[in-house]
């Protein structure tokens, strides 16, 4: 499993610093600039019964994913230009795992070579379990219409921008976002069809906009430190929000009606349940 080493400071200057390139000193312990690669990435869909499991654990840099790959489970390049950086690929059974192997190297981002690390890849249209695993980085994920029966993502201090432009056609357990210190927008969130959400961050800014179709009652959890969250559900999408926080400012627009810290959106069809715990910050509660 990939390990790279992000010291405080990359925490620190995440949200100036993330973008299309990096820039790091070439002459830290095992890291050499060269020409730029590109590696082909083409994963057939496994010959198994059981549901995929996809793993993407990637470093800093820039991240893109999308549907796309018909015929293919996943299917996409890496552009580099550190021989490190180039990404292995492991099949086992149902399993497949695309991982950077990077280990015992130590990244400051200061002043030095331009280092170039960006992955896109395609989802394809088999059921798949989705695991993505990275450190700071930007990543935009749209995955409209991808069968995802779980979806798991776990980062570092990262700016990231994750949609649903379609319905997910299978029934998705689990939606679990862990994040450190970021900025996050998720939209579209009702196309993703989760029984259950599991949102939970460090201070950031982050945007939850529920639109879409919801097929099903959903349960969300939403824990955060200091930060600065926006929830946003559709009118006529009946919804509850129970919060709690202690130094948290809670702005209330559209339809939203507030009784204690119970706040509810009248209408018909299946129902959003939200629990809010934070630390302190601002809480936003929208329509749209």
């Amino acid at each position: 499993m990939y390990r790279i080493k992000l010291l405080a400071v990359i925490s620190a200057l995440a949200f100036t610093t993330l973008a299309c390139t990096f820039t790091f000193n070439s002459q830290v312990q095992g890291v050499s600039v060269g020409s730029m690669e590109t590696f082909e990435i083409e994963v057939p869909v496994p010959d198994s019964d059981e549901v995929s499991r996809v793993s993407i654990e990637f470093g800093a840099g820039e991240l893109n994913l999308s549907p796309g790959a018909d015929g293919l489970l996943v299917s996409g390049t890496a552009t580099y230009n550190v021989d490190e950086f180039k990404p292995k690929v492991y099949v086992t059974d149902s399993r497949v795992k695309i991982s950077q192997q990077v280990d015992d190297i130590n990244l400051i981002p200061i002043l030095g070579d331009e280092i170039k690390n960006k992955w896109d890849l395609e989802l394809g249209n088999s059921p798949i379990e989705l695991d993505i695993s990275a450190g700071g980085y930007k990543g935009e994920f749209e995955l409209g219409g991808v069968p995802l029966q779980e979806l798991r993502i776990a980062e570092g201090a990262a700016d990231t921008s994750l949609s649903f432009s379609a319905v997910n056609p299978v029934e998705m357990n689990t939606l679990r976002y862990d994040t450190g210190a970021s900025k996050a927008s998720l939209s579209g969130l009702a196309n993703a069809n989760f029984k259950t959400m599991d949102f939970r961050s460090g201070a950031g800014d982050y945007r939850l906009d529920f639109s879409g179709e919801l097929l099903q009652d959903a349960d969300v959890s939403i824990k955060s430190g200091l930060s600065r969250i926006v929830i946003v559900v559709p009118e006529g999408t009946p919804a509850t929000v129970r919060f709690e926080g202690g130094l948290t400012n809670v702005d209330v627009g559209g339809e939203w009606r507030m009784s204690g810290s119970v706040y509810t959106l009248s209408g018909e069809g299946p129902e959003l349940t939200i629990s809010i715990e934070m630390g302190a910050g601002n809480l936003e509660l929208r329509t749209r």
